[in-house]
C-alpha cells in the first residue's frame, strides 16, 4: 500500500538534508535596501532578521520622514527575503511549483 518503507525513510532523510541546506543558505544571505535616495538603509538576513539600519544624520530632526522611509525600507527588505525564500524552496523542489495551476 505504501511501498517500501525503507525508501520512504531515505526520501524523508533527503528532504531533511535539503531543508537544512536551504536554511543554511538563507542564513548566509543578506539583503540591503535603501530608501529616500540612500538616506535610510536596512540590511536583513535571508531569514528575515534585521541586521543593521543606517540613517542619515539629516533625518534625525524629521521624525515623520524618518518613520516613512524606515517603514518603506523594512517592508522592501522583508519582501526581498520572502521572494528569495520562495525561489529557494522552488529550487529545492526542482523548479516545480505545486501551487501554480497548470
Amino acid at each position: 500500500m505504501f511501498g517500501n518503507l525503507g525508501d520512504m525513510g531515505k526520501l524523508f532523510e533527503q528532504v531533511q538534508q535539503s531543508a537544512a541546506k536551504l536554511e543554511a543558505e538563507l542564513e548566509s544571505k543578506t539583503f540591503s535596501v535603501k530608501s529616500g535616495g540612500g538616506m535610510v538603509e536596512v540590511i536583513a538576513s535571508g531569514k528575515g532578521e534585521i541586521l543593521d539600519i543606517n540613517i542619515d544624520d539629516s533625518l534625525l530632526e524629521d521624525k515623520d520622514s524618518l518613520s516613512i522611509l524606515l517603514i518603506g525600507a523594512i517592508n522592501d527588505a522583508m519582501s526581498m527575503v520572502e521572494k528569495n525564500r520562495q525561489n529557494s524552496a522552488l529550487g529545492m523542489l526542482g523548479g516545480a511549483n505545486p501551487f501554480k495551476p497548470s
